[in-house]
Order: structure tokens, then C-alpha cells, then sequence
């Protein structure tokens, strides 16, 4: 596994640095699919959590389109692009979070394949908010006007070789064959992976 001992800190540095003017800090975890940024947000959080900082784990994913309304759509083997996932309603729950107030936000089952609604409560009082995903700092509409509701952004940037190979592992792991996996990633993955490499957003971090 990568030490990410020194990008963590980094990053939780600059938290306690904004958190002097601000009640509530809203944090982006970007990149691209199989960056990585599950793991750095948990273990920012985990940090954090150390620390005694009330704070909360978002993951974007939690807004993909059921698989019944991509079937409709034509969209079910695009899965994971942008255009697969409810953009206005998280876009709305992130303005909210900025404001300070009571979220419910759901969460992706990866395992069952579905979005579970109501699965996380981000109360007022949390003082972080850890956002990570695909498409936080991507340059089309209407993901672009989340941009100016980050305090602090960062960006997993991960050569596309390794890409494809993480990317071709996760779809391994979930018992799909060699040629299967391959096929997977190189249809739908890879192809997202490379939209968001190639319309990111500047970001405060480049880790």
C-alpha cells in the first residue's frame, strides 16, 4: 500500500489553517476513477478524527442514477461518467453543506451496485467536510460551479498506465476474468478516467 503519510499531512496542515476564519471547511478529494481517493479521504478523516476535529467523509458516488433510470436512458454500460449521476442534486446537497446546515446524503454499495438513500447525517456541528470524487473539479456544466464552494481542493494525480492497471484490478477482484476485466476498464473506465485528466479544474494541491 502507498504511504500517503506526507500528502495527509499536507493536506490536514492547510484544514487547521482555514478553519481560523471559518466555521464549517468544505474539502475536495478529486481525480480520476482508481486515483486512490477513497483511501486518501478516509485516512484524512481518520487523521482529523485524531486530532478531535468534528468531521464527516463524503463520497460523491452516492449519486449515481439508479440502474433501472441508466437502462432507460441507454446510459447503463456508461456507468461511472458524468452524465450517469444525479449532477443538480449533488450540487444542491454540496450548497447546503457549505451553508452549515443538516445534510442526509446517501452513500454506493459497490457490492450491490446501488446508490442507499438517507445513509449519512452530516449534522451542523461538523466543523469538516470531506468531499471526494470523480467529478469535483471538472470543467463542464454543471459540475464546474462546484468549484467556488471548496475551501480547499486537492487533486490525485496518478499516471494513466497505472490507471488502467488499478483500474483493471478493481474489476479482478469482483471475479470478472482477465479478458473480462480488461474489457470493462478499457470500455468505460479508462475512457472517464482520461475525461477527467483532460477537463480538471485547477487545484490547490497536486498530491
Amino acid at each position: 500500500m502507498i504511504d500517503v503519510t506526507e500528502e495527509v499531512n499536507q493536506l490536514a496542515d492547510a484544514i487547521h489553517a482555514a478553519r481560523a476564519s471559518r466555521e464549517r471547511v468544505m474539502v475536495a478529494v478529486a481525480g480520476a476513477p482508481g486515483s486512490g481517493k477513497s483511501t486518501f479521504a478516509a485516512e484524512l478523516h481518520r487523521r482529523l478524527s485524531l486530532q478531535k476535529v468534528r468531521c464527516a467523509a463524503i463520497p460523491m458516488d452516492g449519486f449515481h442514477l439508479d440502474n433501472a433510470v441508466l437502462e432507460a436512458r441507454g446510459l447503463k454500460l456508461r456507468k461511472g461518467a458524468p452524465e450517469t449521476f444525479d449532477s443538480l442534486g449533488f450540487l444542491n446537497a454540496m450548497r447546503r453543506l457549505r451553508e452549515g446546515d443538516e445534510v442526509v446524503l446517501p452513500i454506493f454499495d459497490r457490492t450491490r451496485d446501488i446508490a442507499i438513500a438517507g445513509a449519512v447525517v452530516v449534522e451542523p456541528s461538523c466543523q469538516v467536510v470531506i468531499v471526494e470524487g470523480n467529478y469535483l473539479l471538472f470543467n463542464e456544466r454543471p459540475w464546474l460551479a462546484l468549484a467556488p464552494l471548496w475551501d480547499i481542493s486537492a487533486r490525485l494525480d496518478v499516471p494513466v498506465a497505472e490507471l488502467r492497471a488499478r483500474l483493471i484490478q478493481r474489476w479482478l477482484s469482483h471475479g470478472l476474468s482477465r479478458t473480462a476485466a480488461t474489457q470493462r476498464a478499457e470500455r468505460n473506465d479508462i475512457p472517464n478516467a482520461l475525461r477527467v485528466v483532460e477537463k480538471s479544474l485547477e487545484a490547490d494541491f497536486i498530491l
